[in-house]
Order: C-alpha cells, then sequence, then structure tokens
C-alpha cells in the first residue's frame, strides 16, 4: 500500500511497505477453506490428495492470482486488478484474491471498495491473519486507530502465525500516528524481540524512544543502523544527530551531521542540519 511518513522526518517506515506487499504472496492454493471432493465408498482406501485433484477453475485462479500479485509488485495496479477479478470470476471463494484486491483498490483511492475486499476476504477466511494485518493497515491509514489497533490483536491471536513481527511493527507505527507513545514502545519493543536484525523495527523503535525522550536508548538502537553502511540513511544519520544533540554532546552531533551533509547533500534533512533545525 502507498504509505506516508510517519513520526517526521526521522521516521523510516518503507519496512512496512514490504511488510504489506508481503502479505498477498499467492500460496500453492487458495486459503479460503477446504475443498470438497467425491466422497470414497465405504470399503475403498482414500487417496492422497495432490495437484492433480484441484479443480480447474481453483487451478486458473491460482494462476491469475500468481500475475496479479507479480503486477502490484510491480506498482502496476489495473493490471493487477483485472487478474484478480479474473481470479474471484473463476473462483468465487478465493480469500486472497479478495484481499488483495482490498489492496489494490486502497491504492487507487477507492476506499469503498477497498473496505469491501478486506472484509469478503475475512468473511471466507476469518482465521486469515494477513487479511487482519492489511485491514489494520488499511484502517490506521483512514486513522480509524481504535479499530486498526484491534485488528492487528486479532491478527496476532491467531495460533502459529508466521508474520507476528511484521505485525507488531506495524501495530507499534500506527500507534505512534495515534499518539499513544507508550503504547508504541512496548509493541515496537516486541517487534525488536521477535527480529532484532530488522532496520525497520529499529529505526522506529529509536524514533520513539527520543520523541519520549529516552535519548539514552534511542541512541544504543539508532547506532545499530547506522552501523551498517548500506542500511543507514539521510533518515537514520539526522535521528542520530538530534539524538546526540539532545544529550549535548557537540562532537557527536557534528560527526553525525558532517555524515548527512556529506553522503546525502541534496535531502531535506541535510538542509535541516545546516539551518540547525533540529526540532522541526
Amino acid at each position: 500500500m502507498r504509505l506516508n511518513a510517519l513520526l517526521g522526518r526521522g521516521a523510516l517506515l518503507a519496512g512496512v511497505a514490504v511488510a504489506l506487499a508481503g502479505c498477498i504472496a499467492a500460496g500453492p492454493a487458495p486459503s479460503s477453506g477446504p475443498r470438497t471432493t467425491a466422497a470414497a465408498p465405504a470399503n475403498e482406501t482414500k487417496d492422497r490428495i495432490t495437484a492433480s485433484d484441484e479443480p480447474e477453475a481453483q487451478k486458473r485462479a491460482r494462476a491469475r492470482m500468481e500475475l496479479a500479485t507479480a503486477y502490484f509488485g510491480q506498482k502496476q495496479m489495473t493490471t493487477a486488478l483485472d487478474q484478480v477479478k479474473l481470479a474471484i470470476a473463476a473462483d468465487p471463494n478465493y480469500g486472497e484474491a479478495f484481499n488483495l484486491r482490498g489492496l489494490i483498490y486502497a491504492n487507487l483511492g477507492d476506499h469503498v471498495l477497498a473496505e469491501e475486499s478486506f472484509k469478503r476476504a475475512l468473511q471466507l477466511n476469518p482465521r486469515d491473519a494477513d487479511a487482519m494485518h492489511n485491514y489494520g493497515y488499511y484502517l490506521c491509514q483512514q486513522k480509524r486507530y481504535p479499530e486498526s489497533n484491534a485488528m492487528f490483536a486479532q491478527a496476532l491471536a491467531v495460533p502459529q502465525y508466521a508474520g507476528a513481527a511484521r505485525t507488531q511493527l506495524t501495530q507499534g507505527v500506527c500507534l505512534a500516528y495515534a499518539g499513544q507513545l507508550a503504547e508504541s514502545e512496548t509493541a515496537l519493543g516486541r517487534a525488536y524481540e521477535l527480529d532484532p536484525t530488522n532496520p525497520f523495527t529499529v529505526t522506529n523503535l529509536a524514533e520513539v524512544l527520543y520523541r519520549r525522550g529516552d535519548y539514552e536508548r534511542a541512541r544504543f538502537y539508532i547506532r545499530r543502523v547506522n552501523a551498517l553502511a548500506g542500511v543507514s540513511n539521510a533518515q537514520t544519520l539526522w535521528l542520530a544527530t538530534r539524538i546526540e544533540h539532545k544529550l549535548g554532546n557537540w562532537p557527536g552531533t557534528t560527526e553525525f551531521g558532517k555524515q548527512l551533509t556529506n553522503r546525502f547533500p541534496e535531502s531535506r534533512e541535510a538542509a535541516a542540519f545546516t539551518r540547525g533545525a533540529f526540532d522541526e
């Protein structure tokens, strides 16, 4: 889904976009519930269910979903929508297709059809934590924060949910949007426990700690990100600069500020440093 900057200029939220896109990857079969087959006679041994047993309509729907997912990843929303429509026409009970349909309509700005799509996905598969995650983030973008938080909580309550770290990260981001910084810190801390190597989690946690005035802990986390040459950027260096400034460490402020202006001279963060606008 399309993202706006969170927590002002210091936030790094690209990881949330990755998380959302990852939710809709097509699997080997639709997840809209068990498929029924004709019952075997009582005296006949049941055979294993394999791909050849999948009805042709469902195979077509799955193939269309794979194409739709690829087009969505390339931001070709209209083409992705065409493929999703064909998937749903082939299999009207394909919950994952409605989940992706919701993401596409959200990107296109059609909020009525986006919400309708997410609700239909969850009607078809009430335990689809990925659809809950995406719907929760959609609600967050609409500033419907209590509903958003409740949807994330539902996703996290699904047993053996593989995307818990991603959802905790997104929940933490949305709680910060809502101004609930203490709760945001808790959610981001849980995301960090689940995946301490995710730079998006670490950066957002540092940003929230900075906003809460916990500068020493914020420094600890953001330095982990800035130590990675291929990960640090204008936002992470600017956050480190502002933290050092708050701590009264002028050499540290100067060091990170120089890195910022040398590496990203055209960035708005570099311009803010040049102006001395640490509290913008």
